[in-house]
């Protein structure tokens, strides 16, 4: 029997979605619940099963094309799978497969091809004109053969013209909305961490032990940012209309930069966290969003935002507001610099901040003294414990 593979519902004010992935071509056995393709939203990537044990009799939406809910995307002819399939099914599943309208005998046979940790458009580009993977330096994370390494061995044109994924249209959507919409100012101070580091350093195996993480240093961050938000409540404020909407909790961002685009999964009433709880659901986030397993609400209801440009090497930015939101907080890299400590020059690990804000509700005294509360809770951690 013949079972529709269809669009789940989709996750409200989003109307479709794009075909991303295919994990499986026509003919290929699947099993219940084993991912068949990802459909990909504006903010999240949506993972569809298969509905039976059996067979993928045909695919009828391709890849790139776009989808509404309930939609039909395949059939799945249902029966029992071979044992031998289902011992192969053990190993590792969902290595994507790129589709198109009818799969060629090429597509059909580039699992034959011994490519070691390749992607799929570079395996077959490797199987179609018969290079091995011996012959490629994988420029990829972890040494994985790109696409553009295999071109470059083949001596094929290196120039590709591939549409934007539907995340990174609605980033460009949202930067541009920002750029034309809000007032954006930025203000700079710098931090002395020290202080900070020498707690994570002094507390470091003890704080591993009770709470199975390590002490990171962006939940400092969220910390100073929360204290700071309240003592500042208009940094925490948003323009709906001709209002501004003053938000009675602190909803942090935190930006994270994924293979498809940045998303900024939110911590929602961080005045309630302790570092730890910030600590793990950082990590959980990062996790899902580089899986693409991040839901809808867990990217809603922010009120700031904190981006890291310094852990890809960023001195000094100007990051762009992640609007409705207000204000956003940029943090740097961290570089011993010589500063005057009580009249003497010493080397301090220094890190330049970066506070871009909404000029038409927020004044430049309150965005300054914002900046500094931030730099004062960071350089003495004390405040924090006791609401100073």
């Amino acid at each position: 029997m013949s079972i529709e593979v269809k669009v789940p519902v989709l996750p409200e004010s989003v109307t479709d979605a794009t075909v991303a992935t295919w994990y499986k071509q026509p003919g290929d056995f699947v099993r219940r619940d084993e991912n068949l393709v990802d459909l990909e939203t504006d903010k999240v990537v949506l993972e569809v099963p298969a509905p039976a044990d059996g067979v993928l009799k045909s695919i009828e939406v391709d890849s790139g094309e776009t989808v509404e809910a309930n939609a039909i995307l395949a059939f799945v002819e249902e029966g029992e799978i071979p044992a031998e399939e289902k011992k192969e099914s053990v190993a590792p599943q969902n290595k994507p497969t790129e589709t198109a309208p009818a799969a060629t005998p090429a597509a059909q046979t580039i699992g034959a091809v011994n490519t070691g940790s390749a992607s799929p458009s570079a395996s077959r580009i490797m199987h179609e004109e018969g290079i091995d993977a011996s012959q490629v330096q994988g420029s990829g994370r972890g040494g994985r053969i790109t696409k553009p390494d295999v071109m470059q061995v083949a001596n094929m044109p290196m120039e590709e013209r591939v549409p934007m994924s539907r995340l990174r249209q609605r980033i460009a959507e949202r930067m541009i909305d920002a750029q034309s919409t809000a007032a954006m100012l930025t203000s700079f101070n710098e931090v002395d961490l020290k202080a900070v580091m020498d707690i994570r350093r002094k507390y470091k195996e003890e704080f591993i032990q009770k709470h199975g993480i390590k002490l990171g240093l962006m939940s400092f961050f969220v910390k100073a940012a929360t204290e700071a938000l309240r003592k500042f409540p208009i940094i925490n404020a948003s323009i709906e209309g001709t209002d501004v909407v003053y938000h009675s909790q602190q909803n942090i961002g935190i930006a994270v930069a994924t293979e498809r685009g940045l998303v900024v999964p939110v911590l929602r009433n961080t005045a309630t966290m302790s570092l730890a709880d910030v600590d793990v659901a950082i990590r959980d986030y990062a996790v899902a969003a580089n899986a693409g397993k991040l839901a809808m609400d867990d990217l809603q209801g922010g009120t700031f935002t904190i981006t890291n440009g310094g852990s890809f090497g960023s001195l000094m930015s100007t990051p762009i507001l992640n609007m409705p939101q207000s204000a956003i907080l940029g943090m740097h890299t961290i570089k011993e610099r010589p500063v005057v400590i009580d009249g003497e020059i010493v080397a301090r690990p220094m890190m330049f901040l970066a506070l871009t804000y909404d000029h038409r509700i927020i004044d430049g005294k309150d965005a300054v003294l914002f900046l500094v509360a931030i730099k004062e809770a960071l350089e003495d951690p004390s405040r924090m414990l006791l609401n100073l």
